[in-house]
């Protein structure tokens, strides 16, 4: 018998990991009722906030979607055998009101516990740091600093963001953007003393700002999920399933790993209620 050379034997191995990552990102069972609810008109509307460029773009010129995100609802769709439309906003704050007037099935988008009364949220997948950015010359040193009188913070409106630190900054002043691009134009044109953002978004913002700086440390955990209209019982259940299935097989990892996303971490297992 011919013996396999180490190369053939890599391929083999490499086949058999893949096979056994494939049998791992089995969809869990989808009944038709819990398909209806999910995508009542047989197609996921997807909402997409491109204003998050470190898991979600949108090109300028044909205005198609493209990063983590839109992979992670196209598998959603795919795994539930419906159609995908994919809607691209600019904020966040944008799909919750598309959630709540029933012009989305699902959004990707942050948690956060101010909004869990109107939406439901998926256990995490991404989990990613959230800090400052600030400018040249700055005496802002680390997180703790900015919380003080005088100081001003762009921000953009009805972010996670602005919702953790409306209630947590007890003397520095938020001053809102429309959406994450909004918030940055007014930072740079105010002349503010820090920017809020997640950490790979602002460093990407550092490079366009000589001498500016983004804080080491973090002012919270900013994870991402994939949230339902409320009333959606089942259909959040099957996206919980869902989300805790891609994690475990390392699919989020691969997504991640696709497009490049550094500075983040997948979300570890949710604990069971």
């Amino acid at each position: 018998m011919k013996s396999s050379t180490p190369g053939t034997l890599a391929r083999a191995l490499a086949i058999v990991a893949a096979c056994v990552l494939a049998a791992c990102a089995t969809a869990p069972p989808l009944t038709p009722a819990t398909r209806a609810e999910l995508a009542p008109g047989g197609t996921l509307r997807a909402g997409i906030n491109y204003g998050n460029v470190v898991l979600a773009t949108k090109d300028p010129k044909t205005g198609e979607l493209n990063g983590v995100h839109v992979d992670l609802a196209r598998d959603l769709a795919r795994r539930a055998g419906v159609n995908i439309e994919l809607i691209g906003y600019d904020s966040a704050g944008a799909m919750v009101d598309g959630l709540k007037r029933g012009a989305l099935d699902v959004a990707l988008l942050s948690a956060e516990p101010a909004r869990a009364s109107e939406i439901t949220f998926s256990p995490a997948y991404v989990d990613i740091d959230a800090t400052y950015l600030v400018p040249a010359g700055s005496p802002i040193r680390d997180v703790a600093d900015v919380d003080r009188d005088g100081t001003r913070v762009a921000i953009a409106a009805k972010s996670a963001y602005e919702f953790f630190l409306s209630r947590n900054l007890k003397h520095a002043k938020l001053v809102v953007g429309s959406g994450t691009f909004g918030a940055y134009d007014v930072f740079v044109s105010g002349k503010l003393d820090a920017l809020v953002g997640i950490r790979p978004r602002l460093v990407i913002e550092s490079e366009k700002l000589p001498g500016s700086r983004v804080l080491a440390g973090r002012f919270m955990a900013i994870e991402q999920t994939i949230a339902t209209p409320k009333n959606r019982i089942a259909a959040a259940r099957y996206v919980r399933d869902y989300i805790e299935d891609v994690k475990a097989s390392g699919a989020v990892a691969r997504m991640l790993a696709d497009h490049a996303v550094r500075g983040v971490s997948v979300s570890p297992p949710a604990r069971s209620d």
